[in-house]
Formats: structure tokens, C-alpha cells, sequence
């Protein structure tokens, strides 16, 4: 899922005189070396380059704190998020990215934040079956960038991560809707599947979940709204496996299709699209 990159490195040109200069405290030797900032910033900047990840987060990090009024402090935070990103240390990636938002609210750069805050959470998301409050801190973080910067090329990438996090987040619906139905819970089942019609209607599990209705349907007995489910299902997705599954249902049963307007189904998606 990786795709970011960041491209602006600023290497400092290095003065021919560049020396370090220590401060000795006591007869044991120095206690603290202070160097200077392009030494302290290129070195990190070659780390970066070298993928030594965490040595440049720690470079970049030492840039500020030994040189915090230099111009290339303000440069070097936002490096230092994005070293650890490359590093997968995604909570301390999103730590520095918005410590950067809050310190410089009106920089160039400051759209490159947002957008590295939403994408290091949204590198961890995980697999459906477990708890997707990641997920979340992703769509918000992303649709935050969209709502900031829309004609940036941040907003686009974010745009296409946020479909990919609505149809992880259907996916975990479907999966306690399908738990739920195995264990004859029809109510919890029935709930969880049209969360995602409602909510993740644009999402590659809306078939499945309307089959699932209909299955649903069909084992309590509710035979008009298992008709009505499958006939939004066969009216806009009528080349799908799961139209065919559950008009074989229908069918073993002597029953049809039927569209009704009453229907919940019916109103909601109509609603929906119109």
C-alpha cells in the first residue's frame, strides 16, 4: 500500500570549514557535542537516502534540538516525520507531522503533513476481522486533507485511499453480519448488512450484502422483503453471482423477484441514488 515519497531532501552545501565544536564540562571529556546544522542535516539526509530510516529520524530530530532557530530546523521536523514513516513507526510519524501543522499552520509544506499524518494511519490498516477504529483515524485524517487542500495532489490520493478504507471498513460489517447470520441471530445479521448498503454503497460488498438480506429474509419468513432485496439486487447488479444465488433461492421456493415500492430496501435505495 505504499506510495508516498518525498523527493525535496534539502542537502546543505558544506562549508570547507565545517568543523565540530564540543563543550568539555568536566576532565572525563566532552559531555556534549554540538555540531553544526549542515553537518547535523546532511548527515541525516544521507541516512534517509542510504535507507538507514531511524538514524536519519534521530539526525533530523537533533537538527532542532541543537539548532531550534535555525532555518533548517523548521525543515528538518518535517523530514524527521517522514523518516519515520519510511521507518513503519507510524505513531511517532503521525506525532511529528502534527507538531509541524501546529508550529507552522501556514507553510508551504504544511499540506505535506496533513497528508503524511493520514497516510501513516492509514498504512495500518489491518485485516477485517479486527478492530478498525485505525481505519477511522484514517478516513478522518484523509477526508481532512480532501477538505483542506481539494485541489492539491494530496486530495487526489487521499480521494482514492478513502474509497479503499470504505470498503475495508464494509468488510468488517460483512464479516460480523455473516457471523451473526451462521449462528441464526437474524436481527444482528440483518443490521449489519444494511449498514453497508447505507453507508458503503459505493463499495464492492453491496451484492453479497443484498443476497445476504435475502437469505436472511427468507429464514424468518419475511418473504416480501426478501423479494424486494432481490430485485434491487437483480435490477443493478444483474450479472452478479450473488443475483443468481439468490434468485435460485427464490426460485426453490416458487417465488420471483418482486420490486416494492413500501419496501425499506426500495426506499433507501432510491433515496440513495436519486
Amino acid at each position: 500500500m505504499r506510495s508516498i515519497r518525498f523527493s525535496r531532501f534539502w542537502v546543505i552545501p558544506i562549508a570547507a570549514t565545517t568543523m565540530l565544536l564540543s563543550a568539555c564540562s568536566s576532565d572525563d571529556g566532552p559531555d556534549y557535542v554540538e555540531l553544526p546544522v549542515d553537518v547535523l542535516y546532511n548527515n541525516a539526509a544521507n541516512n534517509l537516502t542510504e535507507g538507514n530510516y531511524k538514524e536519519a529520524a534521530v539526525g533530523f530530530d537533533d537538527v532542532e534540538r541543537q539548532h531550534p532557530y535555525s532555518p533548517w530546523a523548521t525543515r528538518a521536523q518535517l523530514m524527521a516525520a517522514f523518516a519515520y514513516y519510511q521507518d513503519n513507526e507510524y505513531d511517532q510519524a503521525v506525532i511529528a507531522a502534527e507538531r509541524f501543522v501546529q508550529l507552522h499552520p501556514g507553510h508551504k509544506d504544511t499540506p505535506y503533513a496533513f497528508y503524511l499524518a493520514a497516510i501513516s494511519y492509514y498504512e495500518q490498516i489491518i485485516d477485517v476481522g479486527r478492530d478498525q477504529k485505525i481505519t477511522e483515524l484514517a478516513l478522518r485524517a484523509l477526508n481532512e486533507v480532501i477538505r483542506r487542500y481539494p485541489k492539491s495532489e494530496y486530495s487526489r490520493d487521499a480521494r482514492l485511499k478513502v474509497d479503499l478504507a470504505h470498503n475495508h471498513l464494509a468488510g468488517r460489517e460483512m464479516e460480523v453480519g455473516r457471523f451473526y447470520q451462521t449462528r441464526k441471530q437474524y436481527s444482528g445479521a440483518i443490521n449489519r448488512f444494511r449498514v453497508v448498503i447505507e453507508k458503503y454503497q459505493t463499495t464492492s460488498h453491496v451484492p453479497e450484502a443484498l443476497h445476504r438480506l435475502v437469505e436472511t429474509y427468507l429464514a424468518l419468513g419475511v418473504i416480501p422483503e426478501a423479494q424486494a432485496t432481490a430485485a434491487v439486487l437483480g435490477h443493478n447488479f444483474p450479472g452478479s453471482e450473488w443475483y443468481q444465488f439468490s434468485w435460485s433461492l427464490l426460485k426453490g421456493r416458487n417465488l420471483e423477484p418482486e420490486a416494492n415500492d413500501d419496501s425499506w430496501i426500495s426506499r433507501t435505495w432510491n433515496s440513495l441514488f436519486d
